[in-house]
């Protein structure tokens, strides 16, 4: 127990009261030397545990390499390192995260087997790895349904119900791939139900209560019963109303984030940023794609959204760029972007964090 020998009492002053000045102190100080939360799963690995700690070290950098650079790859069976090639060959670094998605738009279910080749591919070349899916909607019983509308949610926790018969199935084949990326070694920052604050996709603009029991349950599922202590779990609404509303709760999160598509990184075309960001989670842009969400010219000088970042999102501490003319592959001054001081790229990342290359793997 540490000892304050300069507190005395002075005249006037009762013991009850220094004793108070001594409890006051010892708080600061403690708070000081006060250990981080830890992962939302109590039960994480040590190489999750240190991928948080790592991105929680950012958030107390103002100077320095403090923001992550990230690509998606693509969808399914689409994904691949070849726009991570154009990438390096253009710019001389390799982006520290990369992205996949389950989702198999050809026959409107999940597909594992590409996507993880790629992700396990890059963590053994020291890149990180977050996954997404665009999942399909367990109360359509063609398969699909991406973009049904009306859907309840509250219907996939619905016991021997038909809907939380398809539902559990989808939950028990992405934990299947997921686990295929922990027998590997490989931390996923895990997005699920992104943009769910939209009313595009079955899961968005739903009742914040019902949603978030959803995505508890999910968690519980994943992190109890199936045991992938290699998940952190990343919250990703669209920019715009409601970015903090289906938080599940920072027992339930580990990394927040925002997604955006525009040319402009200011606070009149990106919001919801104050909201996410005051979450008590390292925040950055989890999908950033200039222009819009469709047909970009591909001609984004890219050395605006790093601009936008520090004078307008100063607690952005990682970014996401989507593929095809979104990319970094297929814009401007993104050598510029990926050389600035501020930025970390994959050969810039901490030991330790990804699993170790076998010797016939190159990248």
């Amino acid at each position: 127990m540490t000892r304050f020998s300069g507190l005395s009492h002075r005249s006037g002053s009762s013991p009850s009261l220094t004793r108070l000045v001594a409890l006051a102190v010892l708080a600061v100080f403690a708070s000081f030397s006060a250990p981080a939360a830890g992962p939302a799963n109590t039960n994480a690995n040590t190489r999750a545990r240190a991928t948080l700690k790592f991105f929680e070290s950012l958030a107390s950098r103002s100077e320095g390499r403090r923001i992550v650079s990230g690509q998606f790859s693509d969808f399914g069976n689409g994904a691949n390192l070849h726009l991570f090639d154009r990438i390096h060959e253009v710019t001389g670094h390799w982006p520290a995260m990369m992205g996949v998605d389950y989702a198999d738009f050809g026959r409107g279910g999940l597909t594992f087997a590409r996507p993880n080749e790629v992700a396990i591919a890059y963590a053994r070349a020291g890149g990180l790895v977050t996954v997404s899916a665009h999942l399909y909607n367990p109360a359509n019983p063609k398969g699909g349904g991406l973009r049904d509308k009306g859907v309840n949610i509250d219907d996939l926790l619905q016991p021997g119900t038909e809907t939380n018969q398809r539902w559990m199935k989808e939950l028990n084949e992405l934990a299947g791939g997921l686990k295929e990326l922990k027998d590997a070694g490989v931390v996923v920052l895990w997005r699920p139900f992104h943009e769910m604050n939209g009313g595009w996709f079955w899961w968005g603009a739903q009742d914040p209560a019902k949603f978030i029991r959803v995505w508890r349950h999910m968690f519980d599922l994943f992190s109890r019963e199936h045991g992938l202590d290699n998940l952190l779990w990343v919250y990703g609404p669209n920019h715009g109303p409601n970015t903090a509303k289906y938080y599940a709760g920072n027992s339930y999160v580990d990394i927040v984030g925002l997604d955006a598509y525009t040319d402009f990184v200011d606070p009149a075309h990106i919001k919801g940023y104050e909201e996410v960001a005051a979450l008590p989670k390292p925040f950055g842009f989890s999908e950033f794609g200039p222009h819009g969400p469709q047909n970009p010219p591909g001609d984004y000088d890219y050395r605006r959204l790093l601009e936008g970042l520090k004078t307008n999102f100063p607690k952005a501490r990682f970014f996401k760029c989507w593929n095809g003319k979104w990319s970094l592959a297929s814009n401007l001054f993104t050598q510029e972007l990926l050389n600035d001081p501020a930025v970390l790229n994959r050969e810039d990342l901490p030991s330790g964090l990804t699993p170790q290359a076998p010797r016939e793997v190159s990248q």
